[in-house]
């Protein structure tokens, strides 16, 4: 049998969108929540450098973080779908 493999969503130009999280890390001008959650992504070692929001949401679940942080992630993962 064949390697499963990964899809990743297409954006509007057929291209391959970058991973959720990839795509957070690079968000280094934003404000509010958002930039506030990309901070604090770029100071944590553990923060996952690729993946999805649930995996992003799972890393902020384990380590108790503050609850606005989980509403930063659903506001920017709909940035993200519209990337």
């Amino acid at each position: 049998m064949g390697q499963h493999l990964r899809s990743r969503p297409i954006d509007g130009y057929g291209e391959a969108r970058p991973d959720f999280a990839a795509w957070l890390l690079a968000q280094t001008d934003r404000e509010g929540l958002i930039g506030q959650l990309v901070e604090g992504a770029r100071r944590d070692r553990s923060f996952p450098r690729a993946g999805d929001a649930d995996a992003v949401r799972r890393h902020l679940l384990e380590t108790s973080a503050h609850g606005g942080m989980l509403t930063a992630v659903d506001g920017a993962e709909l940035d993200w779908l519209s990337y």
